[in-house]
């Protein structure tokens, strides 16, 4: 079997959770003998040296980056292939990252190649695969990562009926649709009649792990919008309600948008994360917006630490019960949750079994590949 799968980002980087779930997938090709090209998106942070070391780890077999043409050097081109047509067909800019040359780049890499599957992540790129008969006999995946129109909420001139409209009719051509949540499916399945499944993002049990507790807390994001209004409301409503004693760790670009604290370490990058959740007693998401599942939650799940989260934490989850989260927006019971887990052993005990048997029974390497087996008709 030969797979192409296009992810823009560079999966080996570990600052973010969407890079998590492409090296995931990665993994599991690899796992299956699974012979994969790569095409991701050229730029500061991903280069030809990243393809080069993504090759060399097996996870793929050939790996490409799209570039953008220099729009000065074609002028011309540029306005009456790319920008006259946008205008005229009054594309929706939000649902559509492709620049000027990147399409010509991908259709390329089609004409040159035969793959049993193509496989695209999120619905911005989708018009990559847009010529269908140079796709020959291979069956089109769409990976959403997210339900986009959600997150289109605050564009100008955002219209909810149109913006949907827009999103179910690009997935409505694609021969099967993985998504990341029950939520996505379940919206997507009352209007499209495709194959939807759910692909849970997958790790290995780390529980083992442990070590004697560095951090009472841990908190791992990156620097989107949803995460700014998060730690804004975290260290300005719940932060002063705490023992100014626990020792907090952040990890991730949020921490550019933290004050300085006595008692909280900000790392922008750290090189191995796993050290940092094995030495840390709970986790914290607090998340007031934002769709799709957190993977700083099942991070903080495959080492069996309580998290404590707003209701945004748990979107995805199969469960949103005795799942290992402790669920509030108010910020007075928010902290109250912190204070007793650090407290209470046998409650602590009980929250952190939780969390393991969620993780074993939803996201468990074995588990998780054997449904991927049935997308792929392994």
């Amino acid at each position: 079997m030969r797979i192409l799968y296009f992810y823009p980002e560079n999966p080996l980087l570990k600052n973010q959770g969407n890079n998590a779930r492409a090296l995931s997938l990665l993994n599991y090709f690899k796992n299956r003998n699974i012979t994969v090209d790569f095409v991701g998106v050229a730029e500061d942070k991903f280069k030809q040296e990243d393809i080069i070391e993504i090759e060399k780890s097996g996870l793929i077999k050939k790996g490409y980056l799209l570039n953008c043409f220099k729009r000065s050097k074609h002028q011309l081109k540029y306005f009456f292939c790319f920008s006259l047509p946008n205008k005229i067909f009054k594309k929706i800019k939000e649902f559509d990252r492709i620049r000027f040359g990147q399409k010509e780049n991908f259709e390329t890499i089609l004409k040159q190649n035969q793959y049993d599957y193509i496989i695209i992540s999120y619905v911005y790129w989708a018009n990559l695969v847009k010529n269908r008969s140079l796709c020959k006999n291979a069956k089109l995946l769409i990976d959403t990562h997210d339900f986009l129109t959600s997150q289109f909420q605050e564009s100008k001139n955002f219209k909810l009926g149109k913006w949907f409209e827009k999103e179910i009719s690009i997935l409505n051509t694609f021969d099967k649709i993985l998504a990341i949540s029950i939520e996505e499916q379940f919206v997507f399945s009352q209007f499209i009649d495709k194959e939807i499944k759910i692909v849970a993002h997958t790790l290995s049990n780390k529980s083992s792990l442990k070590t004697d507790p560095t951090y009472d807390i841990v908190y791992v994001a990156s620097d989107n919008d949803h995460n700014k209004k998060a730690v804004k409301w975290f260290f300005d409503k719940v932060y002063p309600l705490l023992p100014k004693n626990l020792k907090i760790c952040v990890v991730g670009r949020i921490s550019n948008y933290i004050d300085d604290y006595p008692n909280v370490e900000k790392n922008v990058f750290v090189e191995d994360l796993d050290s940092v959740y094995s030495a840390s007693r709970i986790a914290i998401c607090p998340m007031l917006s934002g769709t799709g599942v957190k993977i700083k939650v099942i991070e903080a799940m495959s080492f069996g630490l309580p998290i404590v989260c707003n209701d945004r934490g748990v979107d995805g989850l199969t469960n949103k019960t005795h799942n290992g989260c402790l669920v509030t927006n108010n910020e007075v019971e928010f902290a109250q949750n912190i204070e007793k887990l650090l407290s209470d052993s046998s409650y602590y005990d009980k929250v952190s079994t939780e969390a393991k048997i969620y993780f074993n029974e939803n996201h468990n390497q074995d588990t998780v590949y054997k449904e991927l087996d049935k997308i792929f008709n392994l």
